[in-house]
């Protein structure tokens, strides 16, 4: 028996319905992740404790991977400066250890969080040490590496490589590990995004 032509334009309909409604639920899940950015991750606080990066909504992120025993770790005074000067007006730096690099962050946590405090004065959030490239990549350097767009997006090269998140979450510039964190490259991008 043949199906009449109103039961394959009914069936028609509801095909194109469902496909429909499966096309409507792909944008508006892909305008959802694109509208939060760095937004949707959550890693651990360098003690531990879950520290969603949705907790700075609304302000200006500088995202750093960092190492303790590595050439560019007195770049931790001009971090911790510029955290100081900015901070007031919506700016934070949050800094994740990384051991990937030549071993130069081979410590624990604690042992990471008592270097940077008694060494650098560090006060600008840190998170659990993490792995930022490679099998193990921790899910926030795999979003920054490959999914930022032209310009961002790259592996890791080393240490202390810096990412400008503005204040709707979206990740804006990449700045590689030897551009000094108090540089004029990096000072100006950063006062642009902050109010006036």
């Amino acid at each position: 028996m043949r199906p009449s032509a109103t039961n394959l334009d009914t069936l028609g309909k509801c095909v194109s319905s469902g496909i429909l409604s499966v096309a409507i639920l792909l944008i508006m899940a892909t305008a959802l992740f694109a509208g939060s950015g760095v937004y949707s991750f959550t890693l651990n606080s360098i003690d531990g404790k879950p520290a969603p990066l949705a907790a700075y909504k609304g302000k200006v992120v500088l995202l750093v991977n960092v190492a303790s025993q590595c050439g560019y770790t007195p770049q931790y005074s001009a971090l911790e400066a510029i955290y100081e000067k900015y901070k007031d007006q919506g700016f934070v730096i949050l800094g994740f250890p990384a051991n990937n690099f030549g071993a130069q962050e081979p410590g624990t946590n604690e042992e990471i969080k008592t270097f940077c405090t008694r060494k650098y004065n560090v006060s600008f959030p840190m998170y659990s040490k993490i792995s930022v490239k490679g099998g193990d990549q921790a899910p926030l350097y795999s979003y920054l590496t490959k999914e930022t767009g032209a310009g961002i997006a790259g592996e890791i090269q080393w240490n202390f490589t810096k990412f400008l998140v503005d204040r709707n979450g979206t990740v804006i510039e990449r700045f590689e590990p030897a551009v000094t964190p108090d540089s004029r490259e990096v000072t100006t991008a950063i006062e642009a995004q902050l109010p006036r």
